[in-house]
């Protein structure tokens, strides 16, 4: 054992200075001495020790991801693209008492948070929707630019993001010519959330760690002590790190990256601005999205010109013509884009979008291909406004600048729905793709959401590709999602303008039937309601055939349900802890509030019932007397938990 140890520590010694500090001290021959010893050691005696790097080979494929709620929410960052977004920024932090920033690249690729329990790794899952996410634990061990063990004896939250070098990625496809990735990001992203670890270990992601998200203890006072600690515990950070003590010197740190993005080996689209001080940023807090403290900087889109194929119109759920521009091919960002999407007929109008023309094309936000303009002079033939629909030939109606299909039961529409309905924060019915959904509207007429739950074994005879593992799977996602939540079925229902944030809003008022029954001042009164999705809501339970299919849906067993809160001593309470519990952790803290009928809030706002102040409460202690908060101490805390 005495050399398992000994070899461990040498080889993750070796492994620190090769893969964090890109300064290897041995030639890979030693290492691979050495590391085979351990193996050979390891396989006699039936012993892994935890931190062992042989812990780090790609296992076997696992079935599917399983969802793991993050301890502190992992929120995405508002974007600027102009320098007076950036100074609206600067103004709002000022006034909060902002005195510095720290500026670090953008990376491009895909965030992921590791859990560390007592100083050892237990779970890597990516971001997700913020709250939860998917366990990729089994892919990230193959990565190998992290610590298995740290020094800090916390629970601990840090995140990375998992990028996979541009060397790399052309290495790769010089070596993988018949399965080239096309670019980056989507290699990172499809290594980390492939099945397999092995394809993982194959791609070689590393992570780029950059903040910490959650501690338990001894949590750190600003970005600059962050990164210290991350670097000091092994994390692999880029060596950029400005700190700016004015909002020139942030434009100017901007600059240096612009420039400097063009020379290193990993994708970047911008520069990410945070205050440093982090009693500053409990000040600032958060918007439902984003933390307001922190921005992202979005440099200008790679530009290209190429010339139109052709136009055609896609239909979607609300049966809205959007107009799709087919182009010769052209590289974008380090993606081939072969098509680009213009708002609506004006927009292509607007824009002198010709058939045959040469355009100017950039990936917005490096993402969604977008065309700027008609080339100055380039002929083409104009695209006619269709005054029938191209997939169904119905009347096109128009409202406002938009084209709309007047016909329910359009195709194109009808699979919109369906696809919706099956997608991941609705009804999650796996295994249900647009495609397999439009086999089934075409071969079986499935064009209901209630139709799904009719589908048996038989349903399937005669369709290519669905073998016996293949049907059991859909029909028993189909059966598993007749138990919904509520906020999702409402979301799953298509209902214009309801989306996530308006859905968990609704869901609120306990089930269908008592949305069904708001009026339309009791819907503009709720948050994330306005007034068109509020008629909207109306129209929608106003429609006879709505109704019908919602009844349908109640008769082959859908059952959606309200997540019911406990009844406790902080039932109706909305908590806000700060500072440190001598007998509690913050996450067994905030559990045993939600247990007794709480919700917990990061931020202190006027929403705020409550306040649990333990030893070291910082700002958000001062403004909860501020804004008059009850505040309560650790021993009364324990006290109502006990009653």
């Amino acid at each position: 054992m005495d050399r398992m140890h000994e070899l461990v520590e040498i080889l993750n010694k070796w492994a620190y200075e090769y893969y964090v500090l890109d300064d290897p001290s041995v030639p890979d021959r030693e290492y691979d001495r050495l590391y085979d010893e351990l193996r050979l050691l390891e396989r006699e005696s039936g012993i892994v020790l935890e931190n062992s790097p042989t812990r780090r080979v790609g296992g076997e494929p696992i079935k599917a991801f399983e969802r793991h709620t993050h301890i502190q929410r992992l929120y995405s960052l508002d974007k600027a693209v102009t320098e007076d977004e950036m100074e609206a920024f600067f103004t709002r932090a000022e006034k909060t008492g902002a005195e510095e920033y720290t500026v670090e690249y953008k990376f491009d690729g895909l965030t992921v948070c590791l859990t560390y329990e007592d100083g050892a790794f237990v779970r890597a899952t990516t971001r997700g929707n913020g709250v939860e996410g998917e366990d990729v634990t089994a892919q990230v061990l193959t990565v190998k630019s992290f610590p298995l063990k740290i020094s800090y004896r916390g629970t601990l939250e840090v995140r990375g993001e998992a990028v996979i070098r541009l060397s790399v990625l052309e290495k790769y496809n010089r070596e993988h010519p018949d399965e080239p990735l096309k670019n980056a990001r989507n290699a990172a992203a499809g290594a980390i959330r492939n099945l397999d670890p092995k394809v993982t270990a194959l791609r070689k992601p590393e992570i780029l760690f950059y903040d910490i998200n959650y501690m338990s203890e001894d949590m750190v006072s600003s970005q600059t002590e962050g990164m210290e600690f991350l670097k000091r515990e092994g994390f692999k950070t880029f060596p950029y790190f400005k700190i700016c003590h004015s909002g020139e010197e942030v434009l100017s740190a901007i600059d240096e990256i612009e420039i400097g993005r063009r020379n290193i080996d990993v994708l970047t689209d911008g520069a990410v601005v945070k205050i440093n001080a982090e009693d500053v940023r409990e000040k600032m807090g958060y918007t439902d999205k984003f933390p307001r403290w922190a921005i992202a900087f979005k440099f200008e889109a790679e530009e290209a010109e190429t010339k139109v194929k052709r136009v055609f119109w896609q239909i979607g759920r609300t049966g809205k013509l959007t107009p799709l521009a087919e182009v010769e091919p052209v590289d974008l960002a380090g993606a081939t884009v072969k098509r680009a999407t213009l708002n609506n007929f004006g927009d292509l109008t607007k824009k002198g979008v010709r058939v045959g023309a040469k355009v100017l094309i950039r990936r917005s936000n490096e993402v969604i291909p977008e065309i700027l303009g008609c080339v100055d002079g380039s002929e083409g033939e104009s695209v006619e406004k269709p005054t029938l629909c191209p997939a169904c030939g119905s009347k096109i109606k128009e409202v406002g600048a938009n084209l709309f299909c007047s016909n329910e039961n359009c195709p194109p529409r009808v699979i919109q729905k369906l696809t919706h309905y099956c997608s991941k924060n609705a009804a999650d019915i796996e295994g249900l793709s647009q495609s397999t959904l439009e086999l089934l509207f075409a071969e079986k007429n499935v064009k209901n959401f209630s139709d799904l739950y009719r589908l048996t074994k038989e349903s399937f005879s005669g369709l290519a590709g669905f073998q016996e593992k293949r049907i059991n799977n859909i029909l028993n996602a189909i059966e598993k999602s007749k138990q919904i939540p509520l906020e999702n079925y409402l979301y799953a229902l298509g209902i214009g303008g309801i989306g996530r944030v308006a859905s968990r809003d609704l869901a609120a008022f306990g089930s269908v039937e008592n949305v069904s029954k708001l009026t339309f001042e009791e819907l503009v009164a709720i948050e994330n309601v306005g007034e068109i999705t509020a008629r909207a809501i109306l129209d929608y339970f106003a429609d006879e055939n709505n109704l019908k299919e919602l009844k349908r849906l109640e008769e082959v067993g859908v059952s959606p349900y309200a997540k019911k809160r406990s009844v406790g001593a902080f039932s109706g309470e909305t908590v806000v802890l700060t500072g440190t519990l001598s007998s509690l952790s913050r996450p067994e803290a905030s559990k045993l509030i939600e247990e007794a009928g709480g919700v917990c809030a990061g931020s202190v706002s006027n929403k705020t019932t409550l306040v649990i102040a333990g030893e070291k409460a910082g700002s958000k202690l001062d403004k909860a007397k501020s804004l008059h908060i009850p505040i309560i101490g650790e021993e009364e805390f324990l006290a109502r938990l006990k009653k």
